[in-house]
């Protein structure tokens, strides 16, 4: 059962609607977010939900991306919450925008957040809640773009510029239908056994 959703992003308000920003956006979305009493607290925004007795906690970390495993570990470590009990709410280069996607473990994909993770938790076998945001015009899956390295590690700087970006005016409506769903994803993935969500939302496309 998952008992820590971290919420990855960069703070600041010039990062605040920016692609790479998309898991913090979506900690707005949470249908009892206004009712939670967020605490500065393991070097980032803090706060807690007690549902039948058993406690769910939220993190937005402070830290820029690239540190975010710094407050992950922290939180993690004084609630005593297992690597499975964890899940990293995160953009996504490799999904489309208009798709989310469940997962367990697995690769970086690039993403400094997650790598930070990965580095100071000591594994990758977390679970990821990830918000598509696909790639800049003409670099999208399948459509003969060439691969990218990750965004700090000498890669394309279009993709850095690209996840630093904020959604434009034409994606609002489909980026905030997606937060929606994500985000009743994520309710169901704090109450439900997440690999019993796996088979329904392992790559989900939301249609207007």
């Amino acid at each position: 059962m998952i008992s820590l959703a971290v919420f990855l992003g960069n703070p600041g308000a010039e990062y605040l609607r920016n692609r790479h920003n998309a898991g913090r956006l979506l900690a707005e979305k949470l249908p009892f977010y206004n009712n939670l009493v967020w605490k500065k607290k393991f070097k980032g925004l803090f706060a807690s939900l007690n549902t039948e007795g058993t406690g769910k906690y939220f993190l937005i970390p402070e830290t820029y991306m690239n540190l975010s495993g710094v407050s992950v570990k922290a939180a993690a470590s004084f609630h005593s919450i297992s690597l499975a009990g964890i899940i990293a709410v995160h953009d996504e280069l490799e999904l489309p925008l208009g798709y989310f996607s469940l997962k367990f473990g697995g690769g970086l994909g690039g993403h400094n957040g997650l790598r930070s993770m990965k580095d100071t938790l000591g594994t990758a076998d977390f679970w990821r809640l990830r918000v598509g945001i696909g790639r800049p015009p003409g670099r999208l899956p399948g459509e003969g773009g060439p691969p990218v390295k990750g965004l700090h590690d000498g890669g394309d700087g279009r993709i850095a510029q690209w996840v630093l970006s904020n959604f434009n005016a034409s994606e609002t409506e489909l980026v905030n239908a997606v937060l929606d769903e994500g985000s009743s994803l994520l309710v169901r993935a704090l109450s439900e056994e997440p690999e019993t969500l796996l088979p329904d939302y392992k790559k989900k496309r939301v249609i207007l």
